[in-house]
């Protein structure tokens, strides 16, 4: 059994990593770490309780850390952890820069653990079924891919002010910009060049909360997006080939199932309803066919099952470490290119190993 402690109880502990962790075969959460309230062990009860860091790190029992904290904390938390010779789970950015993922991703070599970032987007029901859709060659030859989160939400919020805080790794391009140039990397490897825009489009906002990414490929462009005053949303994906195109509207409904239970029971988990499914437009003897595309079930749970297996010998990590420095650096790339009004070339040699 893989005893967990868990660092922080808001939203990302509360909804994504505890019903997930208590929903893994082999795993426990057993520790939460919160500084003043309890609301963890309301929900799960047995669990322990600690104030501090340190006195999470002085419990040997515990296997396996995760940091569900603000992104401005990541780094120096991640840090302590490693430093101690424990393996840990950071939540997506791993860290502010991608200078200090690299200082992470040396750390945890010379300590001989485990740094993962949590990406768990991968495992989204509408990606895993784009995956399928691109392996069965559906679309002919890819020219355009564009990728979108897009929602409605004219004002800034009044809890997680950090949120919107530019020295604390703040802004939208950070947030889910992590998630969906995690996912097209996956698809389509490391771009020749990136531009970008960055916007402060709601009243008061203090860091971006709209942005458009585009990356170039040899023969294929990449458009990556979100904002927060769609209404109503643009689709998630529209992907466009020679032999035709495929649109995709409405988001992965496994947050949202996620913020009503404490562990995953249902046997239809992660399934979209019918209404959401992908439409697939191919052009047949001049004229056009169209079907809707039955999609892969999502499951985040295959993230920690993963998380599990690495700590038992059994595989590699289910995301690896330089894939978070990798995105971190490309969305570096992309502020510069918004800054500076053009498009940077992407320069991969300064990896770090």
């Amino acid at each position: 059994m893989i005893r967990v402690g868990l660092i922080g109880f808001g939203l990302g502990g509360r909804v994504f990593h505890a019903p997930l962790i208590s929903s893994v075969e082999g795993m426990e959460l057993a520790a939460v770490l919160e500084r003043t309230t309890g609301k963890a062990a309301a929900r799960y009860p047995g669990i322990v309780t600690h104030r501090s860091l340190d006195a999470m790190l002085a419990d040997a029992s515990l296997d396996l850390f995760v940091v569900s904290t603000p992104n401005g904390t990541h780094f120096d938390l991640a840090r302590q952890i490693l430093q101690a010779g424990r393996n840990v789970v950071v939540d997506k950015p791993v860290a502010a820069t991608s200078p200090e993922i690299a200082a992470l991703i040396r750390l945890a070599a010379n300590k001989n653990v485990f740094l993962i970032p949590f990406h768990n987007r991968r495992w989204d029901s509408d990606f895993q079924t784009i995956k399928k859709v691109l392996h069965e060659d559906l679309l002919g030859r890819l020219v355009c891919f564009e990728s979108r989160i897009d929602r409605w939400r004219p004002l800034m919020p009044t809890d997680r002010i950090w949120k919107d805080d530019p020295t604390s790794g703040g802004g939208l391009l950070l947030d889910l910009g992590t998630h969906i140039a995690d996912q097209a990397l996956l698809l389509f490897g490391k771009p020749e060049a990136v531009s970008a825009d960055l916007y402060r489009e709601r009243d008061g906002a203090k860091a971006n909360d709209s942005f458009t990414v585009r990356l170039r490929y040899p023969g294929l462009t990449i458009v990556l997006g979100a904002n927060c005053l769609s209404l109503p949303a643009s689709p998630r994906f529209h992907l466009r080939g020679t032999s035709g195109n495929y649109w995709k509207s409405g988001v992965d409904p496994q947050e949202a199932a996620l913020n009503q239970v404490t562990r995953i029971d249902d046997p239809a988990w992660g399934r979209e309803p019918a209404a959401n499914w992908g439409v697939l437009h191919v052009g047949i003897d001049g004229g056009t066919v169209t079907r809707p595309v039955e999609p892969i079930p999502g499951d985040y749970r295959l993230y920690y099952a993963g998380v599990r297996d690495a700590l038992l010998g059994k595989a590699a990590p289910p995301v690896a470490a330089i894939d978070a420095w990798r995105i971190c650096r490309l969305l570096e790339w992309a502020a510069e290119s918004a800054g500076q009004r053009k498009e940077i070339v992407c320069d991969w040699s300064q990896e770090p190993e």
